[in-house]
């Protein structure tokens, strides 16, 4: 194959790989599709009616997703204690479907234990949702003690579907998800380097939306990164490899974020603030377009778009190579004098896309291992020699144990949430029999589900409105299915099995959509059962409509946490993993012994990252408080601000034993001490656990060293690096006083 039809084929590859992380979605709704499509198929060679048909796929979806453990023994092992669970569960549901009283009080037992059981982890959490759903599926499908010989037959046959479909037609090892993970994190780093180009070329008209693409790619690249994370220690064969890999994808993170901010300063003609990047909304300052013509900024479009060509391509460049002697070009732009004569803002990006080349080059050798040297240039070589060093200075750190209180009672959350979903289950089978004596389960459900991976009652209400709004949608189509489809039984299959698969792939991506695609389902399911009418549908939206009501009073009532308690907690933990951080790395730079600074940044992104979860129901459209939606979008892109220059610098610190032009200076202690104790200061702020906490400004950073300005020629190219990340995270913090309310006090010079 030509060398263009490679690239090609590895660009395609890149994009797929882009938009579905790992396939993780993709994977999901196939092998859920495939334990569907077996369990029908085995059933029809049975010869068994529709509604053993409709319990098998109910049965066999639930016996796929469910599972969510990384491992595949593990994975088996749940598979097969859940068999026993899901046929004791569709017994009990088919002896008390009939008496009213004790099947409520039985389903509202099951519903407290499926709950409570995710303190139990990942096994516990699959084994109560087995249980509930299949007690669902017998009042679905009305089952009976005379039906259940017929129904233990469906239920073996779906779980040994499911079985089949995970293990042996669409098997995933921990190993074989990171490396797809690894090729989603090439693809998104391809793409977001495309929008910096984008933005390079942007006119007035289109800068915004330049800038927010950049935005909008620069955070998915971020989260593919912490997807990657998470899968390390399963995915890798030791903890050593564990650790390089690691360390690269966070230098390649970097790297790329700051090339977007050089872009940005190219574009904005001054210093571009770094909230740009992460303060959805926010304006580049105006400046005239970049001329055309100029020869430096022609040759940094060509720059920018064989980056993009180095970051796709599978394997490292062979020698003689087109792209070989591109990266060689790249790389030399670490070094002064290939810098071409230009602006020094726009010397600055060939810079940025000189560290990017490396930090593609290390992601190489970390991933693909070593690479044909023959055709180096000394550049290229440095670049080599450098990284060799910083793989052989990596060692398995030992994991510092840290003791947290674990709540007990009621407080425990898990206690908690399986008290509030039972209060919550108990009025929705009330309501719901008023609603429907038949159908009143589906209140239930809606119930059960508002609660799943929620944590504060405005959690709670953004689910639930999300899921009647696609419940009312799909009902609307599932009328238009029913009318079309009629009484074609295998039509009807296929149209499910579509849904189901458009359910998964969408999940993360829409609550709203999956909501309808759910619903659609169930519409083309009542239509097999021969209980379709419009009735029924709108029934559907009634009883999800009170579900959802009696969730949320049950969330306001019963052990309430409020979101602004919830976002506090989160806050206060954001705020500490960003002191850990600083004063690791200020430490570090200042010549302390080296410390696990990148494990610390990942525990400040992953804390971030669900701060940022959290504060969804402040941040929703439909919030009538437009003031504090604006103060939380704007203190959460600060700490995404401060996020991103304490990761820098400790990238920038763990390069100190290895890296020629980085020396310890003490006093960068000092200038980290302020920024700490401005840190903790917030965060006991917030915490209340010193409310007369005041955070300290003064000079900058730079004049705390010495006299001068950051861009004075005494510092050298990476101390110049350190002192702005220091200066910008200095920023930073400061700027999360006013919306946080914290008192301010400047210390003179």
């Amino acid at each position: 194959m030509s060398t263009a039809g490679r690239s090609v084929r590895a660009e395609v590859r890149g994009r797929l790989a882009a938009a579905d992380p790992g396939l993780l979605r993709f994977t999901a709704g196939l092998r859920t599709v495939l334990a569907i499509a077996l369990t029908l198929a085995v059933l029809a060679a049975l010869r068994l009616d529709v509604s053993h048909l409709v319990a098998g796929a109910i049965a066999a979806m639930v016996a796929t997703f469910a599972i969510r453990e990384k491992g595949r023994s593990q994975q088996a092992v749940t598979l097969a204690l859940g068999l026993p669970v899901a046929l004791v569960s569709m017994s009990l549901g088919a002896l008390l479907n009939q008496r009213v009283v004790i099947g409520d009080l039985f389903f509202v037992a099951l519903i407290f234990c499926a709950v409570y059981s995710r303190r139990f982890g990942d096994r516990g959490t699959a084994l109560g949702l087995i249980g509930f759903q299949i007690y669902f599926a017998s009042l679905f499908v009305h089952a009976t003690g005379p039906a259940l010989p017929g129904l233990y037959v469906v239920i073996a046959v779906a779980f040994g579907s499911a079985a089949l479909a995970r293990f042996v037609l669409v098997p995933q090892t921990p190993a074989g998800i990171l490396g797809r993970l690894r090729r989603a994190f090439r693809g998104r780093f391809a793409q977001l380097v495309a929008a910096q180009a984008e933005l390079l070329d942007a006119g007035p008209d289109e800068l915004d939306k330049a800038v927010e693409e950049v935005r909008v790619r620069t955070a998915r690249l971020h989260e593919t990164a912490l997807l990657i994370q998470g899968r390390l220690p399963d995915g890798t064969s030791d903890e050593a490899v564990a650790r390089l890999v690691q360390r690269r994808i966070a230098d390649a993170e970097i790297a790329a974020e700051r090339l977007g901010l050089m872009l940005l300063t190219a574009r904005s003609a001054r210093r571009a603030d770094t909230l740009t990047l992460h303060l959805p909304g926010a304006h580049l300052p105006s400046a005239p377009p970049l001329p055309a013509r100029d020869e430096a900024l022609e040759q940094l479009r060509l720059d920018l778009e064989a980056l993009r060509l180095l970051v796709l391509r599978p394997a490292g460049p062979q020698p003689g190579t087109a792209l070989s002697r591109l990266r060689n070009r790249l790389l030399g732009y670490r070094e002064e004098e290939n810098l071409p004569p230009a602006d020094p803002a726009v010397q600055d990006v060939f810079r940025g896309i000189g560290e990017a080349a490396r930090a593609v080059m290390g992601l190489r050798i970390a991933l693909d291992g070593p690479q044909d040297e023959s055709d180096d240039t000394p550049a290229t070589s440095r670049s080599r020699e450098e990284l060799d060093a910083e793989d052989a200075a990596i060692e398995v750190a030992e994991e510092e144990e840290v003791e947290t209180e674990e709540a007990t009672g009621l407080h425990r959350p898990t206690t908690r949430a399986a008290v509030q979903v039972a209060v919550g289950s108990s009025l929705a089978i009330v309501g719901g029999e008023f609603l429907s004596a038949q159908r009143w389960y589906w209140a239930v459900l809606t119930c059960w589900i508002v609660f799943l991976n929620t944590a504060s009652t405005g959690e709670i209400l953004v689910k639930g409105y999300r899921r009647l709004l696609g419940t009312v949608l799909g009902v609307v189509a599932g009328i238009g299915l029913a009318g079309l489809v009629g009484h074609h039984t295998w039509t009807a299959f296929g149209l499910v099995l579509l849904f189901v698969f458009a359910m998964f792939y969408s999940a993360p991506l829409s609550y709203t959509l999956m909501s309808f695609f759910v619903t659609a389902m169930l519409g083309l399911l009542y239509t097999l059962l021969n209980t379709y009418s419009l009735d029924v549908l709108v029934l559907r939206i009634g009883e999800t409509a009170l579900g959802a009501v009696c969730g949320v009073i049950s969330a306001a009532v019963v052990l309430p946490v409020h979101t602004d308690r919830r976002t506090d907690e989160l806050l206060v933990t954001t705020l500490d993993r960003l002191a850990d951080v600083t004063r690791a790395a200020a430490d570090q730079l200042s010549g302390a012994p080296p410390a696990d600074l990148v494990e610390k940044a990942r525990d400040l992104d992953q804390a971030l990252a669900d701060l940022r979860a959290a504060v969804q129901p402040l941040t929703h459209p439909i919030t009538p408080l437009r003031s504090r939606r604006d103060t939380a979008r704007y203190v959460v892109a600060l700490l995404e601000t401060c996020a991103y220059h304490a990761r820098s610098l400790a990238a920038t610190a763990e390069l100190l034993p290895t890296h020629p032009a980085i020396a310890a200076d003490p006093r960068l202690r000092g200038a980290g001490q302020r920024i700490v104790h401005n840190i903790e200061a917030i965060a006991a702020q917030v915490d209340d656990r010193r409310p007369a906490a005041e955070i300290e400004t003064g000079p900058s950073i730079a004049a705390m060293l010495e006299p001068g300005t950051l861009r004075a020629p005494r510092y050298g190219r990476v101390t110049d690096r350190v002192l702005r990340h220091l200066q910008r995270l200095d920023e930073a913090v400061a700027g999360l006083a006013r919306p946080l309310k914290v008192p301010v006090r400047a210390r003179a010079a």
